[in-house]
């Protein structure tokens, strides 16, 4: 399913999206039309909803078939205006970039990056790091999210998903976690668990690369700035990047039981990146004690 509909927390007019965007409505006097969900494939449509095809090209009977499904409009390309011509619900027609359909997806979520602490582990190999990294955040007492090909959850709760994960997904599940209250969430970018473009409009408070963690600073930095673009978030800013150092390392030696060496440099990044969003070293090393204790 991608759908932006279980937790949407803001409803939009046509109007309104006609004139933020620069699309154009037809018919024009349909611009006090609500939206209440987006939705990105057919099966997803629920009444209310603003469909938004990944399909191409783009043929009437898909409208027919939203508008059958509950549809209240439809957002389509330019080029779709020769093939659509006699939909039975208002059509908005325009170029979206992804920039601009990320923003619209956020906005339509109430922002909830923006009110989450989310912590993002960028390579293609990194799934463990990320649930060592959900651990630990649970353990320093902050209710987690994670989004991973291994399996996503909001707290304790598991989310249906089918991966790569679009950006449409990746709004509802951050929006999900939010009023399941969690505190952080913590994703794996990597191709495997996100599309291109997956994280446009996603606030990253800290971000990793972990399989590219021993390369020289000028190749890691170029690795972070690519897989940045691929995925549209963006770095600067609030943005911390976390990289693991001779303290944290030295943390993480100590921690760990004998015979563990091995994640020696996966718990380093994670201390490093709790570093990074601002967590107290002491609270830290109590941390690293408790999970010590509990394994």
């Amino acid at each position: 399913m991608s759908a932006l509909s279980e937790s949407i927390s803001r409803r939009m007019t046509l109007g309104y999206l006609k004139g933020r965007y620069g699309l154009t409505l037809v018919p024009s006097f349909a611009e006090p039309v609500t939206i209440t969900s987006l939705a990105d494939d057919l099966p997803s449509v629920r009444p209310g909803c603003l469909y938004v095809p990944s399909q191409t090209p783009v043929e009437e009977g898909m409208v027919d078939d939203a508008e059958w499904r509950g549809a209240y409009a439809a957002l389509l390309p330019l080029s779709a205006r020769k093939t659509v011509k006699n939909a039975r619900i208002p059509v908005l027609f325009g170029t979206m970039l992804p920039s601009q359909m990320g923003q619209l997806l956020s906005n339509a979520a109430g922002d909830p990056s923006g009110s989450l602490a989310v912590f993002g582990l960028v390579g293609e190999d990194e799934t463990s790091a990320v649930d060592m990294l959900g651990d630990f955040l649970h353990v320093l007492g902050n209710p987690v999210g994670i989004l991973s090909c291994k399996g996503s959850y909001s707290l304790d709760r598991q989310l249906d998903l089918h991966y790569p994960l679009s950006m449409f997904d990746v709004q509802r599940c951050l929006s999900i976690s939010l009023e399941d209250g969690a505190a952080a969430v913590v994703i794996d970018v990597s191709d495997r668990t996100l599309q291109a473009d997956a994280m446009q409009s996603v606030d990253m408070d800290v971000v990793a690369l972990g399989a590219e963690e021993g390369r020289t600073r000028n190749v890691r930095h170029s690795k972070l700035i690519g897989r940045a673009r691929h995925f549209g978030f963006t770095l600067g800013g609030q943005t911390n990047v976390a990289r693991r150092t001779e303290e944290s390392d030295s943390m993480a030696r100590q921690s760990l039981p004998a015979g563990a060496e091995e994640n020696v440099d996966e718990l380093s990044l994670c201390i490093a990146m709790t570093m990074a969003a601002g967590v107290k070293r002491n609270n830290i090393r109590s941390a690293l004690r408790v999970s010590r204790e509990i394994s």
